[in-house]
């Protein structure tokens, strides 16, 4: 996950201290972030996934298609997804 961070930051040409004032947030909270020294809280990560037009499960590793995934809420009706073991 602090790979893609830097790394979408980088491919950016951004330095930390804009990403940081994306998030609202000090510089050195953003460093530690991407060293890993902090959790990334989870509205940070939705924050830099709408910033970088990204799923959050690609900044996570999870996923390794960069595109975001679609949205499938109509006017406020919510589509559940059934999961199974």
């Amino acid at each position: 996950m602090y790979d893609r961070i830097r790394a979408l930051r980088e491919d950016a040409d951004l330095k930390q201290k804009n990403l940081a004032e994306v998030l609202n947030i000090r510089q050195p909270t953003y460093s530690d972030y991407v060293r890993g020294n902090l959790n990334v809280p989870a509205p940070a990560l939705i924050a830099l996934a709408r910033f970088y037009h990204t799923s959050v499960d690609y900044i996570l590793g999870l996923a390794d298609i960069r595109e975001p995934y679609p949205r499938h809420e109509e006017k406020g009706e919510r589509q559940w997804i059934e999961i199974t073991p």
